[in-house]
C-alpha cells in the first residue's frame, strides 16, 4: 500500500538545500504581504489627504492663514501640504528681501517645491523596489530548489536496481512543492508592485499638477506686488 505523502511531509523531509530554498520563499513571502498591508495604509492616507487639502486649498481661504494653520498641526503624511507649505515659506522668506527679483522669488519657490515632490515621491515609492524584486527573482529561487530536488532524487536511482514512480516520486514533489512556495511569493508581489506603481504615479500626477497651479498664483502675486 503507497503511504500518501502530505505537503508537510515532503517539507519536513526535504533535502537541507531544498528546506532553505523553502524558508527563503517563505520569508520573503511574510515580508511582501507586510508591505503590501502597509503600502496599502500609505496611499489611502495620502490619497484621502490630497482630496481633503486640495478643497480646503481651493475653498479661498487666505493663503498666510492657511499657512498659520498647518503649520501649528501639520500632516506630515499630505504630500500637497508639505509642498505647499515648502513653497510658501520659501516664498515668504524671499519676498521680505529688500530688491530681490520676483523671477528670482520664484526660482526658489520652485526649487522648494521640487525638493518637496522628490520627497514624496520617495515615501510614496517606499518598499516597491523589495516587491518588484520578490516578484521577478522567486521563481527563479524556487526553480533552483526544483532543480536540485530533482537532481537528487535521479542520484539516488544509482542505488536501486529497479527504478519504481515510488522512488522517485518523493524527490520530485519536494522539488514541485519549492517551484510552487516560489510562485505562491511571486505572484502577489507582482500584481501589488503594479498596482502601487500606478497609484504612485498617480498621487505624483496629482502633487505635480497641485505644485503648478500653486505656483501660478505666486507667480501672479509677487508679479502684482512688484
Amino acid at each position: 500500500m503507497v503511504e500518501k505523502m502530505s505537503i508537510w511531509s515532503l517539507v519536513v523531509n526535504a533535502s537541507v538545500v531544498v528546506q532553505i530554498v523553502m524558508l527563503i520563499l517563505l520569508a520573503a513571502s511574510v515580508t511582501s504581504w507586510v508591505m503590501i498591508f502597509q503600502r496599502q495604509a500609505v496611499l489611502r492616507k495620502a490619497r484621502r489627504a490630497l482630496a481633503d487639502f486640495e478643497e480646503l486649498f481651493w475653498s479661498g481661504v487666505d493663503l498666510g492663514q492657511l499657512f498659520r494653520d498647518v503649520s501649528q498641526s501639520p500632516n506630515s503624511e499630505s504630500g500637497a501640504e508639505n509642498i505647499f507649505r515648502a513653497g510658501i515659506k520659501e516664498f515668504t522668506r524671499l519676498n521680505q528681501q529688500p530688491g530681490v527679483d520676483p523671477d528670482a522669488v520664484m526660482d526658489g519657490v520652485q526649487r522648494s517645491m521640487r525638493v518637496a515632490l522628490a520627497r514624496e515621491e520617495e515615501k510614496l515609492e517606499q518598499h516597491l523596489p523589495f516587491l518588484a524584486t520578490v516578484g521577478s527573482t522567486s521563481p527563479y529561487i524556487g526553480l533552483f530548489g526544483t532543480v536540485w530536488g530533482i537532481m537528487n532524487s535521479f542520484r539516488g536511482l544509482a542505488n536501486v536496481h529497479q527504478a519504481t514512480l515510488a522512488s522517485v516520486a518523493p524527490g520530485i514533489s519536494e522539488a514541485l512543492v519549492a517551484t510552487a512556495i516560489g510562485l505562491f511569493a511571486a505572484i502577489p508581489a507582482v500584481i501589488a508592485y503594479n498596482r502601487y506603481s500606478a497609484r504612485t504615479e498617480w498621487m505624483m500626477s496629482n502633487y505635480e499638477t497641485f505644485a503648478d497651479e500653486f505656483s501660478s498664483i505666486l507667480h501672479r502675486r509677487v508679479h502684482a506686488a512688484g
